[in-house]
């Protein structure tokens, strides 16, 4: 399935892509090689494969939620460059 030049500019318009003239048919070339491609891969049999999100077996692994105590305000004052009213200050960025 080969595009058109109207076709491919069409394409160019919805995704706000500006081609100009010389870059036309280049462009109608390499998108008519990638639907090529997708072409062959539909020529491929994926039956009995299950669907994957990745080539690996890894699985999420979750743990469960602890509270914990967590620092307290003298911890966090001694620790931080600059903590003033139960708060960190940080530089302002205008």
């Amino acid at each position: 399935m080969a595009l058109t030049e109207k076709e491919v500019l069409h394409i160019a318009k919805l995704a706000a892509i500006e081609l100009k003239p010389e870059e036309l048919e280049k462009t109608q070339g390499q998108i008519n090689s990638i639907l090529g491609y997708v072409e062959k891969l539909s020529a491929v049999s994926t039956r009995g494969v299950a669907p994957t999100s990745h080539v690996h077996g890894i699985v999420n692994v979750f743990r469960d939620d602890i509270v914990r105590e967590s620092l307290s305000t003298g911890d966090l004052n001694e620790n931080a460059p600059d903590f003033w009213a139960g708060s960190f200050r940080v530089p302002r960025i205008l």
